[in-house]
């Protein structure tokens, strides 16, 4: 198939995304699954550094399940309004967290399906908490990583849900939390999203975009 490399060439892909970003990891700030979670569903549509921004001072007035379940959704609003929606954030939050109280003891379920099943957690959220949280091997389809993934040539899947699968065929098991992160990394320092810097890419000569 003439728009997504062999999978020689995509071991080559993983081989050089390592070298290039020996530090690739999840950049949100977190303790615990349950900060995990909620910094997750907190970053849709705003950026890591925005999330890591107003967490520490919400964590530390709610610091579990239980006491942000009972929070005055007002107070909330003012500790994250410098994010993204912040108004629909923190009632997703609060039902979350009541949700978690009531139905799972608190704690942040191990499985996708009680996952998604949670206020403002879709599949992305799910597969984050998932790899992060419990080491579970996910790959988390956000806009970089589907961007930069049919770019390379990685997958040439027309929504979220076909690329993650193809990532998850072509992609060995073991790599699949850590190519989460490199894409993601890729994403944001090299293949932006209006003007790629191919000459610079460290993928270039693999890249079908950048041999186009």
């Amino acid at each position: 198939m003439d728009n997504i490399l062999s999978d020689t060439k995509i071991n080559e892909v993983i081989s050089n995304l390592e070298r290039m970003y020996p530090e690739a990891a999840c950049a949100l700030d977190h303790g615990n699954e349950f900060e995990l979670l909620i910094s997750v569903v907190l970053s849709a549509q705003t950026t890591d550094v925005s999330v890591n921004k107003v967490t520490p001072a919400l964590f530390a007035e709610y610091p579990d399940p239980e006491s942000l379940a009972a929070a005055d959704r007002k107070r909330v609003e003012e500790l994250i309004r410098t994010i993204g929606l912040y108004r629909n954030k923190s009632a997703n939050i609060i039902k979350l967290s009541d949700r978690l109280v009531k139905d799972f003891s608190g704690i942040v379920p191990g499985n996708f399906e009680d996952l998604v099943s949670l206020p403002g957690v879709g599949r992305k959220t799910a597969n984050v908490v998932l790899a992060e949280g419990f080491g579970v091997p996910r790959i988390a389809v956000d806009t970089h990583v589907f961007r930069v993934s049919s770019r390379i040539g990685l997958t040439d899947g027309r929504d979220v849900t076909e690329v993650e699968e193809m990532l998850m065929e072509r992609i060995p098991r073991d790599k699949w939390i850590l190519m989460h992160h490199m894409l993601i990394f890729h994403g944001r320092r090299c293949c932006t999203a209006r003007k790629p810097h191919c000459e610079e890419c460290g993928l270039k000569e693999l890249c079908l975009h950048s041999n186009s």
